[in-house]
């Protein structure tokens, strides 16, 4: 690799973002110092936050089958190897470890294939570098295998790890696979931060919830008042439902050895578990705020996710629809991170 060169701070690499969804993994490339230039992706919901919050990049709202890489190119005003950095993560339900019984069963699911939309797009652009964050389940599959060794024809040198959020400014645990490739040239992964992003780092500063003036913030909650007994008997900070009398827990949970975490708190000074689509729900995991008896709040969801506190979201849709979109996002600090050492990577290896 060429000797490492103080980068030009006035130099501002061009991105494109495939599936970018609602604009985590645009955000991270943004405070990396990347500018993005398009982004693509398909779901209504996540294009309406993605323009909200990033309105001067170019926006496919289409299915990216659908789009001739030519004819972007061509309105983007590309040749093959202009494009600093190719990023995206493709839809990954179906290699999560859930629907695949932790690797026992190989899931013939179609959004596997988008991986190679990936890769159709990287043959016509050629970028100097490429990044894709999934879940750790592709890493054992073989269309992934089959993208490995395309790039490496194609003259990438690559690699991949699965990697936990948290150690790279995230305040919640988070193992995800990352991909990164140079054209002719190796990138490191980022390195480790130094110290880790609590719960009370994140959310413990915010106003009272539902009184704060911040609609992401004060959406309600409606639970039975058996459910709301049950949550304010749990232990503050890091308390489970195993911590309740055995008269007070559900007979399911007691016929049940695992989902410990299940109507759990999380603990102030650790980070929190990983957030899903289900983290408005306490029934789905550990969700309960750390002392107040109530599930987060999306506000408090979007900061865990290292989204910025002004993230815009639309808060006319179903509370579930809003979790679903920020439980499927990339991290932005997890992707800052590891852009930043692209871009480095990308400027010491060619004349700026």
């Amino acid at each position: 690799m060429t000797e490492s060169k103080v980068i030009n701070d006035n130099w501002n690499p061009i991105a494109v973002d495939l599936y970018c969804g609602c604009g985590g993994l645009t955000t991270g490339l943004k405070q990396a110092g990347f500018k993005v230039i398009a982004a693509v992706d398909n779901d209504p919901l996540s294009i309406l936050t993605y323009y909200e919050n990033h309105p001067e990049v170019k926006l496919y709202a289409e299915d990216i089958r659908d789009i001739k890489a030519d004819k972007f190119m061509e309105e983007l005003g590309l040749e093959p190897g202009k494009l600093d950095l190719l990023a995206g993560c493709p839809p990954c339900q179906g290699f999560s470890s859930v629907r695949t019984l932790n690797g026992a069963l190989n899931i013939d699911d179609p959004r596997n294939d988008l991986l190679l939309e990936f890769l159709r797009f990287v043959e016509l652009l050629m970028p100097k570098a490429v990044m894709f964050e999934n879940v750790p389940g592709l890493s054992k599959d073989e269309i992934f295998f089959y993208f490995c060794e395309r790039m490496k024809q194609l003259g990438y040198l690559d690699k991949y790890d699965i990697l936990d959020a948290a150690n790279y400014g995230v305040p919640q645990r988070r193992r995800r696979l990352i991909y990164i490739a140079g054209y002719g040239f190796k990138i490191p992964f980022a390195n480790v931060a130094a110290e880790r992003v609590t719960v009370r780092q994140a959310i413990g500063h915010l106003p009272k919830a539902g009184e704060s003036g911040d609609p992401l913030h004060d959406m309600g909650e409606k639970r039975t008042a058996r459910v709301m007994e049950k949550i304010a008997m749990i232990p503050p900070d890091g308390g489970s439902r195993t911590d309740l009398p055995e008269e007070k827990q559900l007979e399911c949970h007691k016929r049940c050895n695992g989902f410990k975490d299940v109507y759990g708190r999380m603990a102030w000074d650790d980070v929190a578990p990983t957030i899903t689509g289900g983290c408005f729900n306490p029934s789905k995991g550990r969700f309960l705020h750390p002392v107040e008896n109530r599930a987060i709040t999306m506000r408090e969801a979007s900061l865990l996710q290292g989204f910025p506190p002004d993230y815009k979201f639309p808060i006319r849709t179903s509370k579930s629809a809003i979790a679903l979109m920020i439980g499927n996002a990339l991290p932005p600090p997890f992707i800052k991170a590891h852009a930043c050492s692209i871009k480095q990577a990308i400027y010491s290896n060619q004349q700026v």
